[in-house]
């Protein structure tokens, strides 16, 4: 069972941080919600430990340079 998990985790690789992504805690939430497939505000707070006004200042800039989106109440990362 062990290397069933262990190839699933190999096959879900993340694409490399698009170079536009300047700051730290940009690259960290884009990477997160690159991980997780999508989250929702309290969600990336309470996981990231960043305060809310933080995060939406950082979502809006993602969203600027066309690498997240809002799909209803959860932040994912553009196709």
């Amino acid at each position: 069972m062990q290397t069933q998990e262990h190839r699933s985790a190999e096959t879900a690789r993340i694409e490399p941080i698009p170079e536009d992504i300047e700051s730290t805690q940009a690259k960290l939430v884009y990477v997160y919600l690159a991980a997780t497939g999508g989250a929702t505000i309290d969600e990336l707070r309470e996981t990231l430990a960043l305060k809310k006004i933080t995060l939406l200042s950082v979502l809006q800039s993602l969203m600027r340079a066309d690498v997240v989106e809002k799909d209803g109440s959860s932040y994912v990362v553009t196709a």
